[in-house]
């Protein structure tokens, strides 16, 4: 007989990974699938890393780092923030970590207790909730739509913010909708939690991808904040899982601590690679991919409104576009499955990221060649021609 924790009930897959495994079936029958449901870059890791990667592991660096991660990499990413954001982040608050998702474990893990609640956009990134379910904490979804660009404001905050409110969760850029929070905002949402006697944890791991030449990273807004970071995104080592959290002074024996026991520490030979993520060769490759993903979502926003689709909010980073889908369906979650298998192009129902207004979106993942874009908007536009 199965026995389940009780959590277990709260914690959903995602959705798309379901949508995934259906575009892999129909394209083993021989379909063409383009694929924009799921967020992970294109291109392969840059090959400076991978060389970095190849020579560690021939030279034997494949032995256990400390629980914090190699301290060559620690420092390396503590001058990344000296010199792309002229703030100083001593290495000694640097933890690396299994991607970024082992960071937020870390995070949530030392500042939840059951019943505490978690507060955080919806629609958001869906392994944020499930975290907080695994804690036995309480979500506090807030709900975000266009007239706050899909992210939380100080307005929203005072709305929702509750005694028992423990922690506030922020992405910037933020999946599914590559909004950003400007600098002033971000300022004045950390002010009022820490008078509230909350923390926060800011996700950054689209860190990067930011199209706009003002990027900034909330380290310099404050010392007492969790930031979440990941070599996944930016730099292209999705399946390296490598990352990295920055953490107050006052906490970081306790985040060594439980990183000690939770994975005694990240991959070595992916940490050796990561050194090679900062050089200057590595960082040329990675400028141009970001200009080539601005002309991806500058092609794509104009193509997907002439079919129909609603964007009022234009994403400023990451790699998603968000889009109201209300003026071709009333159900985003049977569109998505319908378009799949009629049309061949594989998206993301709102479903996947919150309860709010799930049904009236998509989520478009430009993660693929402009000329595979170009055959999924006229896949679509032939769709939606015989739907009518």
């Amino acid at each position: 007989m199965k026995r389940l924790a009780k959590h277990m009930k709260k914690i959903q897959p995602f959705r798309v990974m379901a949508l995934l495994d259906e575009a892999k079936r129909l394209e083993s029958e021989g379909r063409s699938i383009i694929h924009m449901e799921v967020g992970e870059p294109d291109f392969v890791t840059p090959e400076p890393i991978v060389e970095a990667g190849m020579r560690a592991l021939q030279q034997g660096k494949t032995h256990y780092t400390p629980a914090s991660g190699e301290p060559m990499l620690r420092e390396a990413i503590s001058k990344y923030y000296q010199e792309n954001f002229d703030i100083t982040v001593p290495a000694s608050r640097i933890i690396i970590t299994p991607g970024a998702s082992g960071a937020l474990q870390l995070a949530l893990s030392v500042l939840v207790d059951p019943g505490d609640k978690v507060a955080m956009a919806d629609p958001g990134y869906p392994c944020n909730r499930n975290f907080v379910y695994l804690l036995g904490g309480k979500v506090q979804a807030i709900d975000v739509g266009v007239e706050s660009g899909f992210q939380i404001t100080l307005d929203l905050l005072r709305q929702y913010w509750s005694d028992d409110t423990r922690v506030l969760l922020l992405a910037t850029p933020s999946n599914p909708t590559g909004t950003l929070i400007e600098k002033e905002e971000m300022f004045a949402i950390l002010k009022f939690v820490n008078d509230q006697n909350g923390i926060v944890i800011v996700d950054e791991i689209y860190q990067g991808l930011v199209y706009a030449d003002d990027e900034y990273s909330a380290l310099e807004l404050s010392g007492s904040i969790f930031v979440i970071n990941s070599f996944s995104k930016y730099f292209g080592m999705t399946g390296w899982r490598v990352g990295w959290i920055v953490v107050p002074e006052l906490y970081f024996h306790e985040v060594d601590k439980l990183a000690q026991n939770l994975y005694l520490a990240a991959a070595t030979p992916s940490q050796e690679a990561a050194l090679a993520a900062f050089k200057p060769e590595t960082v040329e490759i990675l400028k141009k991919r970001r200009q080539e993903y601005q002309r991806r979502r500058d092609y794509l926003i104009p193509e997907l409104k002439a079919l129909g689709f609603i964007i009022k909010v234009i994403p400023q980073g990451a790699f998603y576009i968000y889009a109201d889908c209300t003026a071709l369906t009333n159900d985003s979650l049977k569109f998505c499955d319908d378009v799949l298998l009629k049309a061949g192009v594989a998206i993301t129902p709102g479903l996947d990221f919150g309860t709010h207004c799930p049904e009236q979106y998509v989520r478009f993942a430009y993660t693929t060649k402009i000329e595979k874009l170009e055959q999924a908007v006229s896949r679509l536009k032939d769709y939606l021609a015989a739907e009518d």
